[in-house]
């Protein structure tokens, strides 16, 4: 039953955000529905979109997301070359396999291949390596033992990504609950039953602390390779554990993609990690771009980091607003940093795209 809500509060609203978009961490979502996300970036002020999975198709499907094989030059063709300056991809390389079946039996062929496919990629022009969390969670050796991120075997991967001097975008864990049992009593039951293979709380996945540990020994092990973690490190349950780990960690930066609800229930933390680590942070939304509800999803992101506003809902995972956990609050960004946040840091990590994204200051 929907509670009636007698709350008055103030409303910014805000059309587009006060600095050019660089939204670098999205997906196409399975489709080539270009035009739509156009006119939604047009609208928002969002001048690039990076589709993290350029040689696959990911999308929405009940319970969770499918991936299916595809082929860069097909976002090259539809994306790069028909809209010159709005879209930059990542790759995959060959670690987008069914996690049914072993992800590799010989290990070093597995990595020279990557390794070669990885710098076709690069050449054709895609700026970093994407790494989905079913490294760690899901795929497993010839022998059937789970492959950690860490997995010394995967160490030449991370090491020509430093050489190519692309940065690796790897997603490891998730929120806490998907850890937990699904029940009421978890903060994300409502998800979970809706993304039902969102949930890791059978014993045969690794706890959520384990991941991370792996994914912390990954990125101090090789510390001439940059590392985006997303999702704020997916720990935005624990801001201070995000603090030290980039004070540990110079090569790590961050994106707070699809995590505003978790940060914006704890605004005056968020707010302060956001002015002291406004060197290491960079915008993403991770969330579709061609639905009724994306022009909106922006806004609400620019609220979030532009304004004071009180008890306001975030879009859900998938970009909706059908369902929301719990009201945030916005944290007021100075300026200074919201340029930074907006263009200016991933701009940095990838200085091409500054003389290839249109209108990007």
């Amino acid at each position: 039953m929907t509670k009636n809500i007698y709350l008055v509060t103030r409303r910014t609203n805000i059309d587009k955000a006060s600095f050019p978009v660089i939204d670098a961490h999205n997906h196409l979502w399975g489709n080539w529905q270009v035009e739509k996300v156009v006119e939604t970036m047009d609208r928002a002020g969002v001048v690039s979109y990076c589709d993290l999975t350029g040689n696959v198709r990911i999308e929405f499907k009940e319970g969770g997301y499918r991936i299916s094989p595809g082929d860069i030059s097909d976002f090259f063709d539809n994306c790069a070359e028909k809209y010159p300056g709005r879209f930059y991809c990542f790759t995959m390389a060959n670690l987008a396999q069914p996690a049914d079946k072993p992800l590799f039996t010989d290990h070093r062929r597995f990595v020279q291949e990557f390794i070669e496919m990885l710098n076709m990629h690069v050449n054709k022009g895609a700026k970093g390596l994407k790494v989905l969390k079913e490294l760690g969670l899901r795929y497993r050796d010839a022998g059937g033992s789970l492959i950690p991120c860490d997995d010394q075997r995967l160490f030449p991967l991370w090491e020509e990504a430093g050489r190519l001097g692309i940065p690796v975008l790897i997603h490891q864990a998730d929120p806490a609950g998907f850890f937990e049992p699904v029940t009421p009593e978890n903060e994300h039951y409502d998800n979970l039953k809706k993304y039902h293979s969102w949930s890791f709380a059978d014993p045969s996945f690794p706890r959520k602390t384990e991941l991370l540990k792996q994914r912390d020994n990954l990125v101090k092990q090789h510390p001439g390779t940059v590392f985006i973690l997303p999702h704020f490190a997916n720990y935005a349950e624990n801001i201070q554990y995000v603090s030290g780990l980039l004070d540990e960690n110079p090569n790590v930066y961050i994106d707070f993609s699809a995590r505003i609800d978790e940060l914006g229930r704890q605004p005056y933390s968020s707010r302060e990690f956001f002015i002291r680590y406004q060197d290491r942070i960079i915008f993403g939304t991770d969330m579709p771009a061609n639905i009724d509800d994306s022009l909106e999803m922006y806004r609400t992101y620019f609220r979030f980091l532009e304004t004071f506003d009180e008890s306001f809902y975030s879009p859900d995972y998938d970009g909706t607003f059908g369902y929301a956990r719990w009201p945030v609050c916005g944290i007021g960004l100075p300026r200074e940093v919201l340029k930074k946040i907006y263009s200016e840091n991933i701009l940095r990590i990838i200085p091409s795209l500054k003389s290839e994204t249109v209108s990007y200051t």
